[in-house]
């Protein structure tokens, strides 16, 4: 049972500006050394030494060793649902605006984007809407399922369904459920499934990763692949690699 006291402490770590940059930088699943979290949190390596034991220590981030060089990433997807959670409600309430005043990043990333191991922004929406409306995929407030139609579309797309159904004890993985979406304020796809479907839309070659940010665009070829398998709703403003 989680204590008020516990719960206080990690709301006081993810409330610094500092560490809410160095954790949210690290939204993409990538781990990244101190002196590029020191950079990305504008703090001097020095400061940002000591956020990142306190972080590590508290269980958000892991650290793993390879030469001379430390890198940390997300301790676990629970702690990037909770970041994403996070950012949901410091979006704040009520309908996205329909012309935000954002800069083109920043569109960017509400268009299409990596939540850790998963897709999110209006791409990764729009994907699960098509799923529900075709039956391949049922979605409700805690959890959902892939139906056998479901499961023959995706094979289909090349989804390895058998490596996202193995989430025994050791992986602590759901294989599917709903994430609510901060930018579009509904639901897209989480869990292994959703990992499963980001992996699929990269290694096809529709998506690709946009150096040093959470922001996937959408390939040529890619937005003509989706639009086949998923429909018209994925043909919108994707910003082409």
């Amino acid at each position: 049972m989680v204590t008020v006291t516990a719960l206080a402490r990690t709301a006081a770590l993810v409330g610094d500006p500092a560490r809410a940059g160095m954790l949210a930088v690290l939204m993409d699943g990538r781990a990244l050394t101190a002196s590029e979290l020191a950079r990305a949190a504008g703090v001097t390596p020095q400061t940002a030494s000591g956020h990142l034991a306190q972080l590590t220590e508290a269980g958000l981030l892991a650290v793993a060793r390879q030469g001379r060089h430390r890198y940390h990433r997300l301790a676990s997807p629970a702690v990037a649902r909770m970041l994403e959670g996070v950012m949901a409600v410091a979006a704040g309430p009520g309908p996205v605006p329909a012309a935000p005043r954002r800069g083109p990043r920043d569109a960017a990333l509400r268009e299409a984007r990596t939540c850790y191991d998963h897709l999110a922004g209006r791409l990764a929406v729009a994907m699960a809407d098509a799923l529900v409306a075709r039956g391949a995929v049922e979605l409700e407030a805690d959890g959902g399922a892939v139906t056998p139609a479901g499961e023959d579309f995706l094979r289909g797309l090349g989804v390895d369904l058998a490596a996202a159904a193995r989430t025994g004890p050791a992986r602590r993985r759901v294989f599917c459920r709903p994430c609510l979406d901060w930018s579009e304020r509904r639901p897209h796809i989480a869990g292994t499934l959703g990992a499963a479907l980001l992996a699929t839309c990269l290694d096809h070659g529709w998506l690709r990763r946009i150096e040093g940010s959470r922001a996937v665009a959408v390939t040529p070829g890619g937005r003509l692949a989706l639009v086949r398998a998923f429909g018209d709703g994925l043909g919108g403003p994707c910003g082409d690699a």
